[in-house]
């Protein structure tokens, strides 16, 4: 697939972590809001809450796909830093940190994924790819379904990738 931007992999020990990044020609505060706001959540990623202050609850539904993310605040900064577990209650940790930082046109976006080594990371960075190109989609004011062509796409180029780092 033309124009795929793959995040960054380093695993070590028992622990993969996946860096995501992207320019964003909108105003922080607009980016902000689709990352934290139950309206644009429910577009882009899935129905529910995020609670912003540290320790504030995360709630997300995934509906069909029987996925349930109960979390909390682990790290906050209003309007630039963001982390919860992208996990179920009793579940490992997976820690996902949003940061924010304005660009010249508009902000620099930073995600950073940290997951088990034994997981399937190249499954887990491709449904994030698919999931910042239906958040792109929905700051322009656009909703889509879960794109599935950019998911495989991503999924197999990041077990291309897997494969080079493991070699």
């Amino acid at each position: 697939m033309s124009g795929l931007k793959l995040g960054e992999i380093s695993i070590c020990a028992d622990e993969a972590e996946a860096i995501f990044s992207r320019t964003l020609q909108h105003p922080p505060g607009v980016v902000w809001a689709a990352l934290t706001s139950p309206d644009k959540l429910a577009q882009w990623l899935a129905p529910g809450e995020i609670q912003l202050f540290l320790g504030g609850h995360v709630d997300l539904d995934f509906g069909d796909s029987g996925i349930v993310i109960h979390s909390q605040v682990s790290a906050y900064a209003p309007g630039r830093l963001l982390e919860y577990s992208w996990s179920g209650s009793g579940d490992i940790l997976r820690p996902l940190r949003w940061e924010l930082s304005p660009a010249d046109v508009g902000t620099y976006l930073s995600l950073t994924l940290n997951m088990p080594a034994s997981e399937d990371v190249a499954r887990s960075c491709a449904g994030w790819e698919a999931h910042l190109e239906m958040l792109a989609a929905t700051l322009e004011g656009v909703s889509i379904k879960f794109p599935f062509e950019h998911f495989k796409a991503a999924r197999e180029a990041y077990r291309a990738k897997m494969g080079l780092i493991a070699a």
